[in-house]
């Protein structure tokens, strides 16, 4: 699989701007991708030496509007352990302001 359809995008919160310290970045990926697969397209797309990644599922929420009620969607959230010394840039210009 290309890097580009595994990593769909980071997921930028308060608890993975806390991760980013200990040198782990957080990204939504495909459902289908595997932890081979997910280090490979990170490796490929920025550049660095992934040590360890750890995946979970997210599960849907319902959701209501008016009398309309439904689920938002489940999704596939990976956590990547970069090896001492790696960053990626495209986490640290992101910076939020409080």
């Amino acid at each position: 699989m290309d890097p580009r359809s595994i990593i769909i995008r980071p997921v930028i919160s308060e608890k993975t701007y806390a991760l980013i310290a200990a040198g782990k970045y957080t990204f939504r990926v495909d459902d289908r991708a595997h932890k081979f697969e997910i280090k490979d397209a990170v490796e490929k797309a920025f550049g660095v030496e992934v040590v360890k990644v750890r995946t979970s599922k997210v599960r849907s929420k319902p959701k209501r509007r008016g009398l309309n009620s439904g689920r938002s969607r489940s999704w596939k959230k990976a956590i990547v352990q970069l090896a001492p010394g790696n960053t990626i840039d495209l986490f640290e210009g992101a910076a939020v302001e409080g």
